[in-house]
């Protein structure tokens, strides 16, 4: 084989070999870049130190403040007793399981109800006039009734008809109080998610031959739940909070047990019991609201779907 004819396949090796590594070539930073994240991270550990000493010298200033006026020491045997923390907690704890049961109860009841209630209020036919008014007319009532005040209603009213069958047990009183309640906030949440998915999105659906009820159920809704997640478990905390008013009607919920200690005893360290527990479960809520709430924020500054 002469010079000539080994050439071209060498002059071929070398092109490949060239090829290859400007495909395998890594993207690296520039210095401009570089600099500009060095500078994002100190400006973030500022910003943390400086949040953090702020919130010490607050927090000391209010600690120093309160334990040094003069009704601290009656303040601290009063609703700060180590001893009657310990006694009053393992009541306390039994009453909040059923403040738990409650909530666990109640939630599907209200997702149920208020669902159903503003896919009712979404009806346009004439011949659902009546429906739609009566859903307005629960809407507009039960939000506007307090719910100690409905409480009441339900807990002594209903017992008070003697009514065949109806229920009398306070706690599932309370439960139907609590759900007819919250039932009509949710529907209202449920209804702003309705309303928020765009017309385009009916007409697309309408358009491949789906009824109204295909509609709602396939394109409608599972949008409009998305979106309505964090309104829901805000309003969910609330619910949390909100089953100790069942105590009015006697069941021995979390806030009964702290109140029987308290009258026995004088000392109402047990209702700081309560109110730990009741923080240890909200708290968690609240932030994985936090949470849902910027990750849509988030998307919809992306430009993604919700």
């Amino acid at each position: 084989m002469t010079e000539g004819e080994a050439a071209p396949p060498a002059a071929s090796d070398a092109s490949e070999a060239a090829a290859v590594p400007a495909a395998l070539v890594e993207w690296t930073k520039s210095d401009r870049q570089i600099r500009r994240e060095a500078d994002l991270r100190r400006r973030a550990r500022r910003s943390t130190s400086v949040a953090t000493a702020s919130t010490i010298v607050v927090v000391t200033a209010v600690v120093v403040l309160v334990t040094a006026s003069p009704g601290w020491p009656r303040v601290q045997e009063t609703f700060f007793n180590p001893s009657q923390f310990v006694e009053g907690l393992p009541d306390v704890w039994r009453g909040f399981l059923l403040n738990v049961k409650i909530f666990l109860i109640a939630e599907p009841l209200i997702l149920i109800l208020g669902l159903v209630v503003a896919l009712v209020r979404t009806l346009r036919s004439p011949v659902f006039f009546p429906l739609r008014a009566v859903a307005v007319f629960y809407t507009d009532t039960f939000r506007g009734i307090p719910t100690i005040l409905l409480i009441y209603l339900v807990g002594f009213g209903i017992p008070a008809l003697a009514l065949q069958g109806a229920p009398s047990d306070p706690v599932t009183l309370g439960i139907i109080a609590l759900v007819l309640s919250y039932g009509a906030y949710v529907a209202e949440v449920f209804r702003s998610g309705i309303e928020s998915v765009h017309p385009s999105q009916r007409a697309a659906a309408r358009s491949l031959a789906l009824s109204h009820g295909q509609t709602m159920r396939y394109v409608v809704v599972p949008q409009a739940v998305r979106r309505v997640i964090p309104p829901l478990l805000n309003d969910f905390v609330s619910l949390q909070k909100d089953t100790a008013l069942v105590a009015v009607l006697g069941p021995l919920e979390a806030l009964r047990q702290a109140s029987i200690h308290a009258a026995e005893t004088f000392n109402y360290t047990p209702y700081l019991c309560a109110a730990l527990l009741f923080i240890a479960l909200t708290v968690p809520m609240a932030r994985l609201t936090d949470h849902l709430a910027a990750r849509t924020a988030r998307r919809q500054m992306a430009g993604g779907h919700l």
